[in-house]
This record gives structure tokens, sequence and C-alpha cells, in this order.
């Protein structure tokens, strides 16, 4: 069959790489489902969708993704290329995250009688450094779609357009479960040790940023004395140093986990001795500041981590690779960006009152919790298109 004037001329764009078969792992047994994002970000929902179809219906997943993620990285859009990665791996599904088309894929996989989804997704792209000419190319790609989950209608109208013919606007993916564990007897007696009293949590916070934790707590203390910070820093080994140092210049009482501590009536700090009972202080801290994003390299931890267990979020202008989260988190009013040390105490002073934190913090498990419908449509349409091939 003569392909047509776009195909031909697509494919001779591009730098043609060698494909990579060598380094790939044996494809394991039974059903495999492909699932591929462009960008880190449009990964995110893509691992709960791969432990899903692992844990409940023993189907095998590939990853693949930008290796800055950690992910194998996919095929180079050129026919040699990509069959031989369909060759190797023999997906019986193919899921597309975001809004990125890669007309070479998709020709072949139809060609496979590979059925193709996306989800979460955007307006729709060709593959990023392949721009140009290419009469037709893109809606002869769109078509061979099997199914589009849309971002919101605006992008639901896009795919239309392009020449999609089953798209719903459902919304994003629930991203992997950020509620994180504790011993809830642990929760209970720290709880009754705090007796209500008003608490934040500074999650994750480096060195850099202690300065503006403090600089907030002290102001905020001002409204209200009995106010205890938790104070969890980004290195575990600066709790020591930082206790000495707070008690010297603050006058601060604080106490320490490492030492068997508890936060008493007069306690004004309190410090983890570890990153693995975050799950414990979101649980007890109506408001979390989310360390690394004012003065670091980004936010240290998920901002969906404290979203899943009612707690408000503050946090500096640099996500680092949780941009799109905080978007929705600020766009549904469960997070609270600041872009300096005076911003931080504000803020903070702001979402102590009981009434707004209680709000911001009922935000943010909404947005947190909101993919898990889309995730069950997209496992059922899965389901149904693994059970056709």
């Amino acid at each position: 069959m003569a392909l047509s004037l776009g195909r031909r001329l697509y494919n001779l764009t591009g730098r043609r790489e060698a494909a990579e078969g060598q380094a790939w792992q044996p494809r394991p047994r039974g059903p495999l489902v492909w699932l591929h994002a462009p960008r880190v970000e449009a990964a995110q929902g893509l691992a709960q969708l791969a432990r899903r179809l692992a844990d409940e219906d023993g189907v095998a997943t590939l990853v693949t993704g930008p290796r800055d993620g950690g992910h194998v990285a996919p095929p180079a859009d050129q026919p040699a290329e990509v069959k031989a990665f369909l060759s190797h791996w023999q997906p019986d599904a193919l899921l597309l995250a975001d809004g990125e088309i890669r007309p070479t894929l998709l020709f072949e996989a139809e060609a496979r009688g590979v059925p193709v989804l996306v989800v979460d997704g955007r307006e729709p792209y060709l593959v990023r450094g392949r721009d140009g000419w290419f009469p037709g190319l893109l809606r002869d790609a769109v078509q061979t779609l099997r199914h589009v989950f849309a971002l919101d209608e605006a992008a639901a109208r896009a795919w239309r357009k392009a020449g999609a013919a089953q798209v719903e606007a459902v919304g994003r993916m629930e991203e992997v479960s950020a509620a994180l564990p504790c011993h809830e007897g642990e929760r209970a007696a720290m709880a009754e040790v705090l007796k209500a009293r008003p608490v934040w949590l500074a999650a994750a916070v480096p060195e850099a940023e202690e300065a503006a934790v403090i600089a907030a707590h002290r102001a905020a203390l001002r409204l209200s004395h009995r106010l205890l910070l938790i104070l969890a820093p980004a290195d575990c080994a600066r709790a020591e140093p930082l206790a000495a140092d707070l008690e010297a210049r603050e006058g601060w009482l604080v106490a320490r986990r490492a030492r068997f501590e508890e936060p008493e009536d007069e306690t004004s700090v309190y410090l983890p001795d570890s990153a693995e009972e975050y799950g414990l202080w979101y649980r007890l801290a109506p408001v979390t500041y989310l360390g690394g994003s004012l003065a670091g390299p980004g936010a240290l931890r998920n901002p969906l981590e404290p979203a899943a267990l009612g707690s408000a979020i503050i946090h500096g202008p640099r996500p680092g690779p949780y941009g799109a989260v905080f978007g929705r988190l600020g766009a549904a009013r469960a997070a609270r960006a600041v872009g300096s040390a005076a911003d931080l105490a504000e803020a903070l002073g702001d979402l102590l009152a009981p009434d707004r934190a209680a709000l911001a913090a009922q935000a943010a498990w909404a947005v947190a919790s909101d993919g898990a419908e889309v995730t069950e449509k997209v496992l059922a349409r899965l389901r149904q298109m693994i059970g056709d091939t």
C-alpha cells in the first residue's frame, strides 16, 4: 500500500537512531500493556494504573518515557525502530498519556491490531522536534485511536477536531495513592499529648529555607502562643545542630524525637528524626509547608501526600516535578503559593484560622481523590480492549 504524502515526508524527518533491542529485557509471559508518557509529569498517573493492572488482573506493563524519569526509552518514531520494538514486546494494548501523537507507531499498531487508548489527553501534537508540513498526517494518525479520555472539554474539542471518533472529557487519572500510612496507636497517643494545640508542619526543609521557616514560626507565635512547629529537615542529620541553634538564638524549647522527647505544653518546635513518618505528621498538622519550593531545587515531597490526608498546603514558586499537581491544587484553592519568607509568614498566619484551614484541607482532599473514578473508567476500557485482542 502506497504511503500518503504526509507519511512519506514525516518519515524523512528526524534523526534516525539505532534500535536498542539488544538492551531490552525479555518479554514477560501473558498479557502486556505498554504505557507511554512523553513527560515526567504525565507519567505520574501511570504508576497507579500499572499497579492496579498487576495486582487485580495479573497483567504485566511496560512503561516508557523520558530517561530522566527513570523510564525505558520509547523507540524513535521511525518505521524500523517501531517495528523492532513492537515485535519484541508484542503489547496487547497501548496507552498514551498526555497529547503526544507518534504517527509511525500508531499506524504500525493499527496494522498489527494493537488497540490504542489516550488518557489525561491534552490537545494533540506531533512528537517534539518533528515539526513540519505533513498533509493529513495528524488526522490520519488520530483516527486510528480506539478511545480518548481528555482532561477537559477544551481538550476534548481539540481531539474531535483532529479526527478522534470516541472522546470523553473525564479529567485526570488518579495518581499513586499518596495517603501515607501511620501507626494509629502512635497517632492517637501523639494527638493526646498535643491536646488540640495548633500545629503546622514544615516538611523536608533544606538548610537554605530554615531561616524562612523559623521567621514564619516566630511571627505566627505572636498570633498563637501555643503554636507548635513540627520541623522535618530534608537532611535528618540537621536535627541536632538545628535544635541547638533554635534554643540558643530563639530561646525556644525544642523536643527531639530521636531522644524520645515529647512536645510538652511549652515546646515550640518538635524535630522528627527520620523521613519515614510523614503519614503521622500530615495527620497531626492541618497546615503543611512543602520544603524545597521556596529556595531549594523544587518541592521535595509530593503535594498529594498532605492533600490526601487533609492538610492545607503552602508552597513556594519552585514546584520541582509537581508543577501540574500544584496547578490543580491552586485552582481548587487547596494550596497557597508564596514568593518569599515574608509571604510564608503571612500565609501561615492566615491559614491558622481553623475555618480557613478546614476549607483548604477539604479542597486538597477532593483534588487528591478526584481521579479515582477516571482510573476506574480507564481500567474498564483497557480490560475490554485486552479481552478483544
